[in-house]
């Protein structure tokens, strides 16, 4: 762990930092460890150039923690940001929640971008963790059939109206797109999928429905070899992506419609701006362009989290 004080010595891939966003950051308290908190991330996001982080959060709307640094912090070239992950311990999928979340700053609303499904509290992540059929019987899904299960048609209809992003978090792929088509009829145009574990022709989808896939170094990492406490006691593997699938994948997405993040924070695993430099090198060596780089760490989530100073016409 880097002193707070101290500017980051330059390391491998560092250069393509610059002016990056990294959306998925994991640095806010937890119940295990962290490899930085809040401040240093930031710290070292500004140290590095880059435009922008996004604090994730499966315990709390981290658009408070956000607002605190944009005060404290105010004279770094550097965009903080935070939403909602709707875990039962944020809240869950509640109206009130979301609500809250939507003004949860210091008298305005900049530091609030988004609203996620949940994460592990879905049918699709608890089965893939082995989890006991009474816990995924009450997790969150979307129905193959007919209307969205309340109050998720009031959720989709705030976040319309306050225009920030949903992420669909770890839904299935089929329930992803489902969801994508509904929140699509109320409006709703800024949209992010996790979709490191989906098949090519569903990121295909995702891309046909001008949403954004998004693709995190901790799916190709050791991270998916640890059984890791996210939510509660329980140890879980994730499940490994190998790194010639999420090639297929990104050219399955497009580079005008892939978001590349580190979603580091977990102790095993480099820092953050280590763990986004490294993953960016990666996908470089397979095959990708720094432009397209640029476009898929950059360009994009400007666009999508409305980030300041965007150098792109889309």
């Amino acid at each position: 762990m880097y002193p707070n004080n101290k500017i980051l010595d330059n390391f491998e891939g560092s250069h393509l930092l610059e002016n990056t966003v990294d959306n998925h950051i994991h640095c806010c308290p937890h119940i295990n460890d962290r490899s930085v908190h809040v401040f240093e991330a930031v710290r070292h996001a500004n140290a590095c150039k880059m435009k922008a982080i996004g604090l994730m959060d499966n315990f709390s709307n981290s658009s408070g923690y956000a607002a605190l640094v944009n005060k404290e912090l105010n004279s770094i070239n550097l965009e903080v940001f935070g939403g909602l992950i709707m875990e039962p311990y944020a809240g869950g999928v509640s109206v009130e929640a979301v609500k809250a979340a939507l003004k949860y700053n210091y008298g305005d609303n900049l530091n609030t971008r988004f609203v996620s499904m949940p994460t592990h509290h879905t049918r699709f992540t608890a089965r893939a963790e082995n989890r006991s059929e009474d816990y995924i019987e009450l997790c969150s899904y979307i129905p193959e059939t007919g209307e969205l299960p309340d109050p998720l048609p009031e959720i989709l209809e705030l976040i319309a109206e306050h225009d920030v992003v949903l992420n669909t978090g770890h839904l299935s792929g089929e329930e992803a797109v489902r969801l994508i088509e509904s929140a699509k009829l109320r409006g709703i145009n800024r949209i992010l999928v996790p979709s490191a574990h989906y098949e090519p022709e569903i990121v295909k989808e995702i891309s046909n429905q001008n949403c954004y896939a998004e693709f995190s170094f901790f799916c190709i990492s050791k991270a998916t070899e640890v059984g890791l406490t996210h939510i509660d006691e329980e140890k879980h593997k994730a499940q490994p992506v190998k790194i010639e699938k999420m090639k297929e994948l990104i050219k399955s997405a497009g580079i005008n419609n892939t978001i590349l993040s580190s979603d580091c924070g977990v102790s095993i695993l480099p820092i953050p701006v280590e763990g986004f430099a490294k993953f960016l090198l990666t996908i470089k060596k397979q095959g990708f362009s720094e432009k397209e780089i640029k476009i898929m760490s950059s360009i994009n989530p400007s666009i999508l989290f409305k980030i300041k100073d965007c150098d792109s016409n889309k």
